[in-house]
């Protein structure tokens, strides 16, 4: 009997897409408000390392990442090796924001860089004012309390500032059909395990000798970077990329919630307000025409 074949596109098809960016949107932030329960036990550049680890590891079986690296011409590995800084530091920078910072703050500080790719793409009336309440909900956000901490800023900054060069250089790799996209990026993510692996494994092996605390680890790497990268594929394949980005709106009000329910950070009303604005922003930008989609990318299951 001839094995079935199951592709992203029948897996889609399954439940609504609005169903996979649900679960997306919960796990973009429910895997870092668990990092931040274990950034007193691991460390916060240990629970980096340990997310990123466990993704390659997970990855790697099905991406082959040395086979794309072997096979990639010179232009392609540099993008994979600029993907795979970006993936480390953007990831590290995340975490040491959140060390300090509320998640709501962080979370809507990342959106500021997405409209400015929009803008930068499509410069229209409705990009400039949808930049322009995104940047008024973040400096709500900001407040008098949170300038008081220029190094939290600093590192949600530079987040958010990586975060528009993984937009970048992921939409780069992206190019190719077939599954070349999903297989750069498993590269990308083995090569961002090397870039951090002497930044956090030193506070990382700390914890290799308690189970419980590898597994919580592995746990963020899955709900953190595996679940939410599958979903989104399983999104995207029947969703326009401009009803995906209009859905994107809905990511900081997630962020704020699940800060309520596991991190018990209660947003005061100037906070909600922001977070509000930093949302319409978001809802009205307007991004640039949709690229024709690539081909499919097939899982063979037997």
């Amino acid at each position: 009997m001839p094995p079935s074949k199951l592709t992203f596109t029948s897996a889609a098809h399954a439940a609504p897409p609005q169903a996979w960016f649900a679960v997306s949107a919960v796990f973009h932030y429910l895997g870092p408000s668990f990092a931040v329960l274990l950034f007193p036990a691991v460390g916060v550049t240990g629970v980096a390392w340990m997310r990123i680890a466990s993704a390659a590891a997970i990855f790697a079986p099905w991406t082959k990442p040395w086979r794309t690296i072997r096979q990639a011409d010179a232009r392609t590995r540099l993008l994979l090796i600029g993907l795979g800084a970006c993936l480390a530091v953007m990831n590290t920078s995340f975490y040491l924001a959140l060390d300090r910072l509320p998640m709501s703050l962080v979370a809507a500080m990342e959106f500021i860089g997405t409209i400015g790719v929009a803008l930068y793409a499509l410069r229209t009336a409705r990009n400039f004012a949808a930049l322009a309440l995104a940047v008024l909900g973040v400096f709500l956000l900001i407040d008098v309390k949170w300038s008081n901490d220029p190094v939290g800023l600093f590192w949600a900054f530079l987040n958010g500032a990586l975060f528009v060069g993984y937009i970048v250089l992921g939409h780069e790799i992206s190019e190719g059909g077939a599954s070349g996209g999903v297989e750069r990026l498993g590269a990308a993510m083995a090569i961002a395990f090397l870039f951090i692996m002497p930044i956090g494994f030193i506070q990382a092996v700390k914890a290799f000798g308690a189970p419980q605390l590898v597994l919580a680890g592995i746990g963020v790497g899955v709900c953190s970077s595996v679940i939410p990268y599958v979903c989104d594929q399983l999104a995207m394949s029947r969703m326009p990329r401009a009803s995906f980005a209009l859905m994107l709106a809905l990511l900081p009000a997630t962020a704020t919630l699940i800060g309520i329910v596991v991190l018990a950070q209660m947003p005061s009303l100037r906070d909600s307000v922001g977070v509000l604005l930093v949302m319409a922003g978001v809802a009205i930008h307007k991004p640039a025409a949709l690229r024709a989609p690539a081909p499919e990318m097939e899982i063979v299951a037997t």
